[in-house]
């Protein structure tokens, strides 16, 4: 796997030469999603696309970061009331002092 250049050099790379920044990401991404299970590829390749999706709404790199943690707080929303529907409510039994 290609390793990633450091913060200054993406820093630079993403303000001198943002085609190649993109590039890079896309290279990256695509190496961390072979790299995962076969049966989990076309779930990542999916969720990548979404995420690519939230970002071309972008108007600059903050309003892509505040639009991808909105995005990641509604995912954890929907996968904490999954995970509250599927769990048993459990009475608990009350037993007197004595």
């Amino acid at each position: 796997m290609q390793s990633l250049p450091n913060f200054d050099q993406l820093v630079h790379l993403a303000a001198t030469d943002p085609q190649q920044f993109t590039l890079l990401r896309q290279r990256l991404i695509e190496q961390a999603i072979n790299q995962a299970s076969p049966a989990m590829q076309p779930r990542l390749r999916a969720q990548q696309s979404h995420i690519d999706r939230v970002i071309s709404h972008a108007k600059n790199p903050l309003h892509t970061n505040i639009l991808l943690q909105q995005e990641l707080l509604r995912q954890l929303q929907r996968f904490s009331q999954v995970l509250q529907s599927q769990s048993p409510q459990q009475q608990a039994k009350i037993l007197p002092l004595k």
